[in-house]
């Protein structure tokens, strides 16, 4: 599934080639009413990508586990096949397709698809305030299942779960209520921290000390990684099992 950084910079892409241009044709049927419509805005939301058109309506889409967006000349040749294609929208310059996306609909309140979410872990300020204030609300039962709570925060997924657990050497199933509001409030930072780098940089450049490391050496103290699904969703957590124990560790 895509992370939050991964939409921010598929909204970035689409901003600079498609905001402000008019719409030259729009398919399948169900989105055809934005033909002609001028777009206003395109705007991230965790894991949610919202274009704004004018006339007072939006595109919501969720690329889930295969969606992704993909921009193309006219006549270029795509990447993926066309029946694939969810929602394909056509400007003079430029086709902007979404392939394999399970949400894809036309809203009139842009905030509906999105309201029930956290505050973005990529938006600037972040409120970390409300964010703890929500995780103190959580029935999540592990600080793993927590940090994949997007009601809680927008945009955190299993990579930076991980990643930010590891940093911190916490316990992925160490409940939540053991650490004091100060040390959860880091923990979301440092989330944040090791995303923000990927507006600029794909994540596929950069190099993880434990996700998808599973068997190999952790990078802090040697002992191999293991893997372990957690939740009901049963997401592989990758973890050390010899650094992440002592909730006391701050590095």
């Amino acid at each position: 599934m895509p992370e939050g950084d991964t939409i921010w910079r598929t909204a970035a892409a689409l901003r600079r080639r498609i905001t402000g241009k008019v719409v030259k044709d729009a398919r399948p049927a169900a989105i055809a009413r934005l033909k002609g419509r001028r777009v206003e805005a395109v705007e991230p939301k965790g894991k949610h990508l919202l274009m704004r058109f004018e006339g007072g309506i939006a595109l919501h889409s969720h690329m889930r586990m295969t969606g992704s967006w993909h921009l193309y000349r006219p006549g270029e040749r795509w990447r993926q096949a066309a029946w694939r294609a969810t929602a394909v929208i056509s400007f003079d310059d430029v086709v902007a397709v979404c392939f394999a996306a399970p949400v894809m609909k036309l809203v009139r309140d842009a905030q509906a698809p999105v309201g029930h979410l956290g505050p973005d872990i990529l938006v600037d300020p972040f409120d970390l305030d409300a964010v703890i204030a929500r995780a103190r609300q959580s029935e999540a039962p592990t600080l793993g299942e927590l940090l994949l709570e997007q009601r809680v925060c927008a945009g955190i997924g299993n990579i930076y779960k991980c990643e930010a657990l590891w940093a911190l050497r916490l316990d992925a199933w160490m409940p939540p209520a053991e650490l004091d509001d100060a040390r959860l409030g880091q923990l979301y930072l440092r989330a944040r921290d090791l995303m923000r780098p990927n507006l600029v940089t794909p994540i596929a450049r950069q190099r993880h000390a434990v996700h998808g490391r599973g068997g190999r050496p952790c990078p802090r103290c040697g002992t191999p990684i293991r893997i372990r699904a957690q939740g009901h969703q049963a997401r592989l957590t990758y973890f050390c099992p010899r650094c992440q124990r002592d909730p006391a560790v701050i590095p």
